[in-house]
């Protein structure tokens, strides 16, 4: 795919005065910097010169190291209007807010290579559709391939029910794009056979956030910066989201900051927060409520919780259970925080509660987590001690993915309960919210059919469809794939790939004949004999998912191809614009989706572009944090377009909610939950809404719900689970270079050097009792994975406890194995393997166990546990001119 030696460019062209210059976002992590980009054509043979006059920058060069310099990877050559054009994407020097420095990730400052250009490695782009004919992805014309789409997926739906067709997709793809994908599934097909990329369920992430009353993005940028203390729990800001890190951590650490981070592996974050005063939590994997009960534990128990807060903002019994109305209540987070395993009925009550639980003693919880008990007396003291003064720290609480994917529900009701206590909620420098992964381009066209889902919890209480189990049990006949690795990002993914290839490339009918007919009624005969016809919508070919099992493949467009909004994980909405073109026959999702929707007989899809799908959409953000109704209304006042009115925000963009002022200019919301913000004391006026989350939290009341979060719940899940004889926990995670599956970064050869294949830290002591050294190929594996095989109903209350699913024999032992090159470091935490979250190749994810936290729908996707051995030494382990075995804990 590409040279395994990056072999640099050494000369790239400066933009001419009269270059066009596009303001945009970075297309990776949350934060979502701003971007400008220089296009100007190549005919002609024109280019800026180095005197400041001469340039687009205005600027003479040589410049200063933190000036508008251009390196190689932020130039590329692309098809604008069908011409040959430069294009050199670089930060925007000028913005105002995100990336206040004009800085950059390793990620986005390699923009330019992800465009389309058959001179590089993106050459492998889809640029046609495709249909597997005689064992071949053959490429065919739209119609030919919408058409046969379209009339298996209307047999299928006739045939075996809406369930029977799956949509798993995106939630972050642009919010064009995503309104039209759940407006196709959820509201015309209506099945409840559907999900996005990072859950096997359409459900909240973070269920303790919901049932406190919190948004998940609610904190502005700065607060992070201007909290005295900051509690991280699973991740580091700085591999993950650099620019967060550099341009607002490490200012407020710099600042007298104590930053405590909660993971089982140091990297250069969290060693630059130890070494400026903070602390690094060590935990083992899934431990985390233990350690987080502990520390509010100590809290409350010197009396330090925030009293004053907590009578203002915290619901009492009778405050929580309020409005929820009569009968069978089916929304999740209504029942869950009604069902007695949760509620309280107030602080006291909670607190009283927390005292009771032997296993949250500082003591015992520490031993379990195998960290030193002082941490927690430290942390505690560090979020709630008041001062001399008597005026209280400013405590503010980040979580990520290694935190809620290992222990869903048990860890963010625990978190959000010590969040209240010492009263981060909504103020400055005082909130508390995800960190975050993708941007946020989530724009919903349906509602989720959860009366459809065959999912149901004891009490009649429906919980939406578990994708993949559903898949396993044979129940999916059309699979529509769009945008994500759907096999190696589940757990369990390698007896997921086994499944997926049972059910296509394995059942009898397969595609042997170039009339189009005669294909459709082949794959009508596969779904009618048990097995499933799958199509892949995507930019790339991703094996196996495409490569290996799609029937038919969907060239998208994306970043740059097309006009498409999003907002970054301060709620901050920006145009992306379209500024070249588009790969051959490549189309943008919502345009492929429009097609298919018309074909299958759908009405309301024939919209003409990009902005027609959000003004149609734009109703929907209403009440959301990422509400922009308001940008519309003033839109049509000035006789623009919704895309047109945006672009004006330029890279600054605007804060959701968007508010409508008297005198006709649009405010942004800077964070949510602003208990000191003052809103108009006669209410909303013309289109505004006035949402509760602007200055309270998301309950009935406006106050937030304090819950029990049980140990009961997980631990014997996680005492099966956890390493037995000579095993270790298994768990994985970003890093910097990297970006989610890698598909841009594979196609990079400075980073294909720099991470080759799949890695797999070790702690020191650990390698040295299996002989293993740095650059050895090892291998790990498991026979005790296990996987909920079944689809059931819950009649008794711990029918879906770990527990009973193994003595009812709803768990299966699986087997898997995966490679990786060995880095043997003291970062990661002894009895732990760590390895890159997502390599399509050797995905971690295959010793993950298929079981999903049974009161949300989520997976426990950072605990695994497996055995690891030596198999031979790779050619990284005495080479050096790929695959660096440095350490990353290095302030």
């Amino acid at each position: 795919m590409s040279t395994p030696y990056y072999i640099p460019e050494t000369n790239i062209p400066l933009p001419p005065v009269d270059a066009d210059v596009i303001s945009t976002a970075c297309d990776y992590c949350i934060v979502a910097c701003g971007y400008k980009i220089y296009r100007w054509p190549v005919k002609g043979g024109k280019v800026g010169g180095e005197k400041a006059d001469e340039n687009a920058f205005g600027v003479d060069f040589p410049v200063d190291p933190l000036g508008p310099w251009v390196a190689p990877n932020q130039y590329n050559v692309v098809l604008h209007d069908g011409e040959p054009h430069h294009v050199i994407i670089i930060p925007d020097k000028d913005t105002e807010h995100v990336n206040l420095l004009g800085n950059s990730s390793i990620r986005g400052g390699a923009l330019a290579q992800k465009v389309y250009n058959p001179q590089t490695p993106t050459r492998d782009r889809l640029k046609s559709p495709m249909i597997r004919m005689f064992g071949v992805l053959m490429p065919v014309t739209w119609d030919f391939a919408m058409e046969i789409a379209a009339e298996v997926g209307k047999h299928v739906i006739r045939t075996h029910g809406e369930n029977a067709y799956c949509v798993k997709t995106f939630s972050y793809g642009y919010m064009e794009n995503t309104y039209a994908i759940t407006k196709y599934a959820l509201n015309s097909v209506n099945t409840a056979n559907f999900t996005f990329h990072d859950t096997p369920s359409d459900v909240t992430s973070t269920p303790g956030f919901r049932d406190a009353g919190f948004d998940n993005f609610g904190p502005s940028y700065e607060d992070w910066r201007d909290a005295e203390t900051l509690l991280v729990c699973g991740t580091d800001p700085y591999e993950t989201k650099t620019i967060l890190f550099t341009d607002w951590m490490m200012p407020g650490i710099q600042n007298g900051q104590k930053a405590i981070f909660m993971v089982p592996r140091k990297t250069g974050g969290i060693a630059y927060a130890e070494k400026n005063g903070g602390m690094w939590l060590d935990i083992q994997p899934g431990t985390d409520l233990l350690v987080v009960n502990a520390i509010a534990r100590v809290i409350v128990e010197n009396g330090w919780e925030d009293s004053d807060w907590i009578q203002k903002w915290v619901n009492n019994k009778w405050e929580s259970s309020s409005g929820f109305g009569q009968g069978t209540r089916n929304t999740p987070w209504q029942w869950r925080t009604t069902w007695g395993k949760f509620q309280t009925a107030g602080f006291e009550d909670w607190k009283k509660w927390l005292l009771s639980q032997d296993e949250f003693a500082p003591e015992q919880a520490a031993e379990i987590a195998q960290i030193d008990v002082r941490k927690i007396y430290t942390a505690a003291e560090w979020m709630a001690k008041p001062k001399e003064d008597g005026s209280r720290p400013k405590t503010s609480v980040m979580i990520e993915k290694g935190f809620y994917w290992s222990n869903n529900t048990g860890n963010t009701q625990a978190i959000s309960a010590l969040g209240i206590i010492v009263g981060a909620g909504g103020r400055p420098g005082q909130v508390i919210g995800r960190a975050g992964g993708h941007q946020r381009g989530g724009l919903r066209g349906g509602k989720y059919p959860r009366n459809k889902s065959p999912e149901k919890l004891p009490g009649r209480r429906r919980r939406a469809m578990d994708t993949d189990r559903y898949l396993m049990s044979g129940h999916t006949r059309f699979a529509h794939v769009i945008g994500n690795t759907w096999i190696q990002s589940m757990c369990g993914s390698q007896s997921l790939a086994a499944k997926f290839n049972e059910l296509t490339v394995q059942n009898s009918h397969q595609i042997r004949s170039f009339d189009k007919q005669e294909i459709i009624d082949t794959l009508k005969r596969r779904v009618d004999s048990g097995g499933m016809v799958v199509v892949n919508q995507d930019i790339y070919l991703v094996d196996p998912i495409g490569a290996r099992y799609a029937d038919i493949v969907f060239p998208a467009a994306g970043w740059g191809e097309d006009n498409f909004t999003r907002a970054n994980g301060e709620r901050r909405i920006r145009l992306y614009p379209k500024f070249y073109d588009a790969p051959g026959e490549a189309r943008p999702d919502w345009w492929i989706i429009a097609q298919l929707a018309t074909a299958m007989g759908y009405k309301g899809f024939d919209w003409k572009n990009s902005n027609e799908v959000l003004e149609e959409g734009a109703r929907f953000s209403r009440g959301s944090r990422k509400d922009f109704f308001n940008v519309k209304v003033v839109a049509q006042r000035e006789g623009k377009t919704l895309h047109e009115k945006l672009a004006e925000f330029g890279t600054n963009g605007i804060q959701g909610p968007v508010l409508l002022q008297d005198d006709g200019t649009l405010v942004g919301t800077k964070r949510l939950h602003d208990t000191e913000r003052k809103l108009p004391a006669d209410g909303p006026s013309g289109a505004n809404r006035l949402g509760k989350k602007l200055t309270h939290f998301n309950s009935q009341t406006g106050k937030c719900n304090i819950q029990k979060s049980p140990w009961s719940l997980f631990s014997d899940y996680w005492a099966w689970l956890k390493p037995k004889d000579d095993e270790l926990w298994v768990t994985s995670g970003r890093i910097n270079e990297r970006w989610q599956s890698g598909y841009d970064d594979r196609r990079r050869p400075y980073i294909v050097q720099r991470w080759p294949e799949n890695w797999v830290e070790i702690h020191p002591d650990d390698a040295a009792e299996r002989g293993i050294e740095n650059g050895d190929y090892v291998m790990m594996y498991s026979d005790r994975i296990p996987v909920q095989k079944d689809t059931i109903l819950g009649v008794e209350g711990d029918d879906f406890q770990f527990t009973k699913l193994m003595e009812h024999g709803h768990i299966e032992l699986t087997e898997a194995a995966i490679t990786a090159v060995a880095i043997v470091t003291p970062a990661v935490k002894k009895g732990l393997l760590y390895m890159d979250f997502l390599h399509t190749a050797q995905p971690a994810n295959a010793l993950s166990g298929r079981v999903v936290d049974w009161i949300s729908g989520n997976y426990n996707y950072k605990m695994g546990v497996g055995r690891i051995r030596k198999i031979g030494t790779s050619p990284y382990k005495t080479s050096y001119r790929s695959m660096s075995f440095a350490r990353r804990d290095i302030a």
